[in-house]
């Protein structure tokens, strides 16, 4: 009842407004009178007007963004320093940003200086900016060639049973110099092929069927041996050695 009254009174006070005033005034009706403009700011600073973009108010059109774009783009690969000189070159970076990412690479594994300059190169670092990286850091001993070449063959020779001929040709596409690669590879003695060759042989040995022809057999021991570097002298004297061992150890040329 008390809330009917208040909104009677309400109403009444209105109509009397429109009665004093000619009916009310519609200022959407009204050709002189301009349409209020509701603005806003959206998150990019740019200001719209009834939703739409207010060209006044400075909205870029879409050539002014992408140019916009770009040159963010440009900000975050050099750009200028402090002193306004220019910090990288178009397409690539600074030389601090190379000697990072050679340093995040040598974290993974060891790497020749040619590997990294790969790298670098692929990246969009050019040529000058990545020689005085690469020369910084061999400068330091954090690129070493030779001890590269070392720790390869120890440890492609001691885990994945490569040979003298496979280490030399990986060696050579990792760009190492021969004198190092030769260097690296006079560790490895015959003694040390037969024997590695020989562990490889016996561990295929346990897959290879034992009512499989003798010929084939052998083709494929000599086969697998020759795949991994060994050469052929090496890889049929350790498979008729062992061809002619049984499993019990006992020697005999009918075991297989």
């Amino acid at each position: 009842m008390w809330g009917y009254r208040r909104a009677s009174r309400s109403r009444s006070a209105a109509s009397e407004r429109d009665e004093s005033t000619g009916g009310g005034f519609d200022a959407a009706a009204d050709p002189e009178f301009p349409r209020a403009r509701r603005s806003r700011y959206r998150r990019d600073g740019s200001e719209t007007v009834d939703g739409r973009p207010d060209e006044a108010a400075g909205e870029p059109d879409s050539e002014e963004r992408e140019s916009r774009r770009r040159g963010r783009g440009r900000g975050r690969r050099g750009g200028s320093g402090a002193d306004g000189s220019e910090t990288g070159l178009p397409g690539g970076g600074t030389e601090q940003q190379a000697k990072e990412v050679c340093l995040r690479l040598l974290t993974d594994r060891a790497r020749s200086r040619a590997e990294l300059a790969d790298k670098l190169a692929a990246k969009g670092y050019s040529p000058e900016i990545a020689n005085r990286a690469l020369d910084r850091l061999t400068e330091v001993g954090l690129i070493d060639d030779a001890a590269f070449a070392e720790q390869w063959v120890h440890s492609r020779h001691t885990f994945s049973g490569k040979g003298k001929k496979a280490l030399a040709q990986e060696l050579r596409r990792k760009g190492v110099a021969q004198e190092d690669a030769e260097n690296a590879l006079s560790a490895i003695t015959a003694d040390d092929e037969y024997e590695r060759a020989t562990e490889l042989v016996r561990r295929k040995l346990r897959t290879v069927p034992r009512d499989l022809d003798r010929e084939k057999t052998i083709r494929r021991l000599v086969g697998m041996l020759a795949r991994r570097g060994y050469n052929p002298s090496t890889a049929y004297a350790v498979v008729k050695a062992e061809l002619a061992t049984d499993p019990s150890g006992s020697d005999t040329d009918n075991a297989w």
